[in-house]
């Protein structure tokens, strides 16, 4: 009898999957973090033979390499994809035997990438799960601009063509389990549920109840903002990861802080939002460790840009030092640990400024103060409808386009309270006095603000 374990990276809204039998297995697209998948092994009882990558990730930095290496397993590679490490390369029909009566066949699935690659778990001759990376995805599909733009019309194309041969050629009862859209901004469109079949595609997903020029109309016009740092997954996955080191960094305390800052390095307090509101060390930006941690900050820092992480503890700390490896920001310049009274430098204070509701925001409206009202929102949320009057700047615009801000004190929102954190934080460094909106979207109306469609 065959097993699937799924290894969930919430923050960046992907699966790995662990696949096999009573005494081996199969990795598919694992995690930076290799250990942890060797753990899930260890707690099955089985050995890896084979590390699957189903493409070269655009969204974060592959541990498949790695993990070949711990543990001696195959590293299959799509045959087509140009990566500059030794690998298994693997083609279109292809199979290799993952234990007994437990085999997996790969079947190209162009169109997320040009080379990318499903793979058809088979247990006794009969074809069980599909494991579809960033091709079929559950209600959707893998977006197609990733990778070149003047490919993405016909990676869309691909797309399409991709779903309806596993629609053909796989049963209704196949499970169908992808890597990406689960929040992942590698997924054309977010869909409910985490879970299908074949069967439940074919009546459901657009690629395979639409005729192939609507669906790429559809596809191309709903594409949403890219993360800047997937520019740089690409090429790293490509040319090989190194092993991730998750040592602690380095300490520093308030003088090694403020000397960072004065040097335009980057110095991150991951504490709630609430928490730096009421009190932090002037320069910092709030990134949450809970809250998206990799996808926002690795948006909108410089690459490359030496960051320091302030966290309440070691085990925010690890944790945020974990998801940051994920995406590329291996090594964190420096850190500290305890409260923002600890991260002073001698004879310096702490900066603090006011959160509050869309109610709020209406009152401070009818007693005529001068504000302004900043949506940090993407062009698709604001697209649904915006508070009248109010700036559009995304959030991960904001740190290139700050000097927009019209003059007066900043009321910033966005769809619940997580970005408007960052961006708060943002312009506070920047001077600026500043209230964070932490209510929903749907509170403004509610609240007596006029909201309006459009941009």
């Amino acid at each position: 009898m065959f097993f699937v374990d799924i290894l969930e990276t919430e923050g960046l809204g992907n699966r790995s999957y662990l696949a096999g039998g009573r005494e081996t297995a199969v990795v598919v697209d694992p995690p930076r973090d290799a250990e942890r998948v060797v753990a899930a092994a260890a707690a099955r009882g089985v050995r890896i033979a084979y590390v699957a990558e189903t493409h070269i990730h655009n969204d974060y930095v592959s541990g498949g390499l790695d993990l070949a290496r711990l543990t001696g397993a195959t590293y299959l590679v799509p045959a087509a994809a140009r990566v500059s490490f030794a690998r298994t390369p693997i083609a279109d029909g292809e199979r290799v035997t993952v234990g007994a009566g437990l085999t997996l066949r790969a079947l190209a699935t162009p169109g997320h990438t040009p080379h990318h690659t499903s793979y058809v778990l088979v247990e006794d001759g009969q074809e069980v799960v599909a494991f579809t990376g960033g091709s079929l995805l559950i209600g959707s599909v893998g977006r197609p601009d990733l990778v070149e733009p003047r490919l993405t019309e016909q990676l869309a194309r691909a797309q399409h063509a991709s779903a309806h041969r596993m629609a053909a050629e796989l049963d209704d009862a196949v499970r169908v389990l992808p890597t990406h859209g689960f929040g992942s901004f590698c997924s054309s469109s977010q869909a409910e549920g985490d879970a299908g079949t074949i069967g439940q595609e074919r009546r459901t997903n657009d690629a395979l109840t639409r005729d192939v020029d609507t669906f790429v109309a559809q596809l191309l016009a709903g594409l949403d903002d890219v993360p800047a740092y997937y520019a740089h997954m690409g090429p790293v996955n490509a040319a090989g990861p190194a092993p991730v080191d998750l040592t602690p960094p380095k300490a520093a305390d308030g003088r090694e802080i403020a000397e960072r800052l004065a040097a335009g390095e980057w110095v991150v307090d991951l504490r709630a939002r609430t928490a730096f509101s009421e009190g932090h060390v002037s320069g910092t930006f709030n990134f949450e460790a809970e809250g998206k941690l990799a996808t926002y900050l690795a948006w909108l820092i410089p690459w490359g840009k030496p960051v320091t992480l302030l966290a309440e503890d070691a085990a925010q700390l690890a944790y945020a030092q974990r998801e940051l490896a994920r995406i590329g920001i291996d090594r964190p310049a420096a850190a500290a640990t305890g409260g923002p009274s600890a991260w002073l430098r001698a004879g310096d204070t702490l900066r603090s400024f006011p959160r509050a509701d869309f109610a709020a925001l209406e009152k401070a409206r009818e007693r005529g103060e001068k504000v302004v009202v900043l949506d940090v929102r993407r062009d698709s949320e604001r697209a649904g409808g915006h508070v009248k009057g109010s700036v559009h700047i995304p959030v991960h615009e904001l740190h290139d386009r700050a000097g927009e801000v019209p003059a007066g004190t900043v009321w910033v929102h966005c769809a619940g309270g997580m970005r408007a954190a960052i961006a708060a934080s943002l312009l506070d460094a920047a001077g600026r006095d500043v209230v964070a909106v932490d209510d929903g979207f749907a509170a403004a109306e509610q609240a007596g603000l006029t909201v309006t469609g459009g941009s």
